[in-house]
């Protein structure tokens, strides 16, 4: 075998678990909640399609820090969570929403976004266009950690995320720290995580 075609083996598999690895975060695309009646296209970066990934040797993800007992009883209601994935995802989540917030990208932020959520966001996008201010644009993602975790009685999980990120705006710069909570309905077979909550310490 060539060593051309041994090279485009190799791209393939890589490709393939590139995108085995982005199912396996925050889920596939099923749409935004139901009463939403906007005009949604797809987001604009690669979303996951393959299914969920088996962990058939049982293992079990390790929970430690101050969200132990929430991350504990998320993967009881949904055994297939691991703390460290979904924190990778959260990161691609970040980057994606807030390159979406600064493009003002309405269509990928409704995917993605609890209805409060994005009637905040829009409202803000809508008084930004109106004043011809510059929008922030996300320099860096410094620092990522999960700040907490619960299960409801209803089934639904929340997890929040602390993010550290230098932001710019034209040559000015700043660090910007903020949580951001998401969500899931673990009763549901939507794996979809949504942005449910955005709070500044």
């Amino acid at each position: 075998m060539s060593s051309s075609m041994i090279e485009l083996l190799l791209l393939a598999a890589i490709a393939v678990f590139v995108g085995w690895r982005l199912y396996t975060t925050l889920g596939s695309d099923a749409g935004p909640p139901e009463g939403r009646q906007r005009n949604q296209q797809p987001a604009t970066t690669a979303k996951p399609t393959a299914p969920p990934r088996e962990n058939p040797a049982g293992l079990r993800p390790a929970f430690t820090g101050p969200a132990a007992s929430g991350l504990e009883a998320i993967h009881g209601a949904d055994p297939s969570f691991d703390p460290k994935e979904f924190l990778a995802g959260a990161r691609s989540a970040y980057e994606m929403l807030a390159k979406a917030f600064a493009d003002g990208d309405r269509d990928t932020l409704g995917k993605w976004l609890d209805t409060d959520v994005y009637e905040a966001w829009d409202a803000a996008i809508a008084e930004r266009e109106k004043t011809n201010a510059e929008a922030p644009q996300l320099l860096r993602l410094k620092k990522s950690e999960i700040d907490a975790a619960d299960l409801d009685d209803t089934g639904t999980a929340r997890v929040t995320v602390r993010f550290q990120a230098e932001l710019g705006v034209g040559d000015m710069t700043r660090t910007s720290e903020e949580f951001w909570t998401f969500m899931r309905d673990t009763g549901t077979d939507d794996p979809n995580w949504l942005l449910d909550d955005v709070d500044t310490p």
